[in-house]
């Protein structure tokens, strides 16, 4: 009986406290959610969804867009570097099994290496086996990149899957920008370069997405996004291995873009108090919930105490 009425005591105090705190609260929100509306003027190499409708895209996106093309076969003769800097054509990887086809740069400040994680991330869940069943092709459209990059990603994504054995099915390319053409090309992948935050044109605005490559070479199906389901990319496999052609996907798009950089500068700085708005609010919180717990203890005690030298 104590208990409970100590309990009910407590509740009864703070409930003064809650509403003050939450009355505060809500000016808060009523601040924060001008400058959190401004906010969405993306920050540098922000990630985010795009419209379905070409049209309403910003300006910078209009050539970023991932065009479906099934059945198109892939420039089988185009060559390329792998990550030992060993002349390769990308049809030496065709012909015994299908494989999984990731188009990014290595540098990409952001996007690309969600799209990797989230690849691995489907495989790990797999029984197939990398260089057994099906492999592995990931090729940079950044002409600037070299084989010492591809062997770095190479080396950091075949570690993370984490199956020994498996490096001999993985397999980062580079190449001149004639074959990133030929490639880019006939996957219908479209990219735009960037600046970065020094000013240079070394970054790209681009979409994601990964594609399943039948055993001839051929197109199979594509995956947008950086998430992947495992299930799904089992059935892929098993279709693509057999030559099968599936449908297409709605072209829901995940961009890796940057804005001009003074108005990035500017929604950066929003982001920053945004982001110190909430973790103060968290702070506040907590600090009140604590303070309110702790005087009601005392309280709690010094009235414990007085009753008992009453009585």
């Amino acid at each position: 009986m104590a208990t409970s009425t100590t309990t009910r005591f407590k509740a009864s105090h703070l409930k003064p406290h809650l509403a003050t705190f939450g009355a505060w609260a809500a000016v808060l929100a009523v601040i924060l959610l001008p400058i959190i509306a401004r906010a969405q003027v993306a920050p540098l190499a922000e990630k985010s969804m795009g419209d379905t409708g070409q049209s309403k895209l910003p300006m910078i996106l209009q050539k970023a867009t991932i065009d479906q093309h099934l059945n198109r076969e892939l420039p089988l003769a185009a060559e390329f570097r792998d990550s030992t800097g060993r002349a390769v054509h990308l049809g030496d990887y065709f012909g015994k099994r299908p494989a999984i086809l990731a188009l990014v740069y290595y540098r990409c400040p952001m996007l690309c290496s969600e799209e990797l994680d989230g690849l691995v991330g489907a495989l790990e869940m797999l029984k197939f086996t990398p260089g057994k069943d099906f492999d592995v092709i990931v090729a940079s459209f950044d002409p600037t990149e070299g084989p010492a990059l591809a062997a770095s990603e190479k080396a950091l994504y075949v570690k993370r899957y984490g199956r020994p054995g498996t490096a001999n099915g993985w397999h980062f390319l580079t190449g001149s920008q004639s074959s990133i053409d030929a490639l880019t090309n006939a996957v219908g992948f479209g990219y735009v370069s960037v600046p970065g935050p020094d000013g240079k044109m070394d970054q790209y605005a681009h979409a994601s997405s990964i594609e399943l490559i039948t055993t001839e070479g051929r197109i199979s199906q594509y995956y947008l996004g950086v998430e992947y389901s495992a299930r799904d990319m089992r059935a892929g496999l098993v279709e693509a291995s057999h030559g099968k052609i599936g449908s297409p996907v709605d072209l829901i798009y995940t961009y890796c873009y940057r804005y001009d950089p003074h108005m990035a500068k500017n929604s950066m700085l929003i982001v920053r108090i945004v982001q110190a708005g909430c973790a103060l609010t968290v702070l506040a919180l907590a600090a009140f919930i604590l303070i309110s717990l702790r005087q009601d203890a005392l309280n709690g005690g010094n009235a414990g105490a007085a009753k008992k030298a009453n009585g």
